[in-house]
């Protein structure tokens, strides 16, 4: 039985709950640590893969936000130094944008 199983309540021990995952990390045989390591390890990486893709793929809505918005003051008539002032958006981007219309 693991010690946590034993002492721990999961109810009101929520400190000593890490202190003893911890206590049985440390009694881990060489293969199971590094077996352990390589799950953590892993874990990371996915995590942070999945984070980076998450932000990036924030930037492209927020991007995206900003052209839809300025095709919509192209169509109204805006000027671009405008839309650009609005959107922070380039002139030059603005023109693209524009030229497409």
């Amino acid at each position: 039985m693991y010690l946590k199983e034993k002492y721990v309540n999961q109810f009101t021990d929520f400190g000593f709950k890490k202190l003893f995952e911890a206590a049985e990390i440390a009694k881990f045989s060489p293969a199971e640590m590094s077996g352990y390591e390589q799950s953590l390890k892993y874990y990371r990486d996915m995590k942070n893969v999945i984070d980076t893709s998450y932000d990036e793929g924030r930037a492209e809505g927020v991007q995206a936000g900003k052209v839809e918005i300025a095709r919509k003051a192209l169509l109204q008539g805006l000027p671009v130094a405008q839309i650009s002032e609005l959107t922070g958006l380039s002139v030059a981007d603005i023109q693209t944008l524009q030229k497409e219309s």
